[in-house]
C-alpha cells in the first residue's frame, strides 16, 4: 500500500498549491507535524477507492525544478476531472490510447510545471 508520493516546490508555492490541490482537485490540507511545517510545503489527502486515503506532499526545493517527465499517477473519474481542470484554467493532455489500450488517461501541470497523471480505474 502506498503512504504518499512527494512534489517539489519553490519558496513560497504553498498558496499556489492550496489553490490547485484544495481548490480545483478538492483534496483535504492535512497539518504537517510542527517540526516539518518549519521548512514549509504542504500535504494533501488523496481520496481513495473504498480503502484509507493515500497523501501528496509538497516539499519546499531551494533549487528547484519541476518534474516533466517523473510523476505521480491517480485513479479518477477522468472525463470529469479533465472538465474541472479545463475549466479552471490547467489545460489536459491526453495519452495516446494505444499506449497503455485500454486505461484512458491524460497528464496536467500542477501550478509549479510538476506533472501529474490522472487515469480510469
Amino acid at each position: 500500500m502506498l503512504h504518499h508520493v512527494q512534489v517539489a516546490g519553490p519558496e513560497g508555492c504553498e498558496q499556489w498549491m492550496r489553490e490547485f490541490y484544495t481548490g480545483v482537485l478538492g483534496w483535504a490540507e492535512l497539518p504537517k507535524p510542527p517540526l516539518l511545517a518549519k521548512r514549509g510545503g504542504c500535504w494533501f489527502a488523496v481520496p481513495g477507492h473504498g480503502g484509507p486515503d493515500a497523501e501528496l506532499h509538497v516539499g519546499i526545493e531551494d533549487d528547484f525544478r519541476p518534474a516533466r517527465k517523473a510523476h505521480p499517477a491517480f485513479v479518477v473519474d477522468v472525463d470529469a476531472l479533465a472538465a474541472k481542470l479545463d475549466a479552471a484554467g490547467h489545460p489536459v493532455t491526453w495519452a495516446d490510447p494505444a499506449e497503455i489500450p485500454g486505461r484512458r488517461r491524460f497528464h496536467v501541470a500542477d501550478p509549479v510545471g510538476n506533472r501529474l497523471e490522472f487515469l480510469e480505474g
